[in-house]
């Protein structure tokens, strides 16, 4: 590993605190943490963070890379600072996902998990941002710019190309970078895990039309929820 003394340290020490989090005996189970520390060192899940969590948990190095290819958060080459996501997907294409990914695509100069030349975009075409009432929605680091527009997305990549912050819709007040948000998701809080709204009006809508309306969900019937499986299928 060519990790120097003083962050390997570090790193050690960090992910003794992630494994502490779990039942004695089950260290293995921060994996996914400690592959997120890796990744807020280095900006990827690199070889010598691969060396190092197989080293600390006690797994095989090829152990460790299946679970990191397994899932699209881990990236296996160096990212940019900012991760820009373009949903595409049904909704947000029809509402100009589309067009916005095009737009940003050709103003970057880099396709879906690419990055550019002064390294601080790296494009990536999402299937889905979990945000369908916002359609279309842009992520920066997982972090929401809902009802975009390509004019609007433009202006965003312009700025996080220019070092200037950028505010999310909703979440942190700023826009963290890539790896600063990486040491959050190993579970280190940052001090902003409480800004901004975490749902908004469109969210909200079904829960306001329930109470004006008295509606509550159905309540199952003891013995009955089994019986009304087997007659529908």
């Amino acid at each position: 590993m060519s990790y120097t003394q003083e962050v390997e340290a570090r790193l050690r020490a960090e992910s003794a605190e992630i494994i502490g989090r779990y039942p004695t005996g089950h260290a293995r189970s921060a994996l996914l943490p400690m592959l997120h520390l890796v990744q807020s060192e280095d900006g990827y899940v690199s070889p010598d963070g691969i060396a190092l969590v197989a080293d600390i948990l006690g797994l095989s190095r090829p152990e460790v890379s299946a679970v990191a290819t397994f899932y699209t958060q881990y990236k296996r080459h160096p990212n940019g600072d900012y991760l820009v996501g373009v949903c595409t997907n049904a909704l947000c294409a029809v509402m100009g996902g589309d067009a916005i990914w095009d737009a940003v695509s050709e103003h970057v100069g880099v396709g879906s998990d690419e990055t550019n030349e002064s390294g601080r975009i790296t494009l990536e075409r999402i299937e889905c941002n979990a945000a369908c009432d916002y359609a279309p929605v842009v992520m920066v680091n997982w972090e929401f710019f809902d009802n975009q527009t390509p004019e609007s997305a433009l202006a965003l990549v312009d700025d996080l190309e220019a070092g200037r912050p950028v505010h999310p819709t909703r979440g942190a007040a700023v826009a963290p970078t890539f790896k600063e948000v990486e040491h959050t998701l190993a579970g280190f809080l940052d001090g902003h895990e409480n800004e901004g709204p975490s749902a908004g009006e469109p969210s909200l809508l079904g829960c306001k039309l329930a109470a004006e309306n008295g509606w509550t969900e159905p309540v199952a019937v003891a013995g009955t929820e089994g019986e009304q499986g087997g007659e529908q299928a």
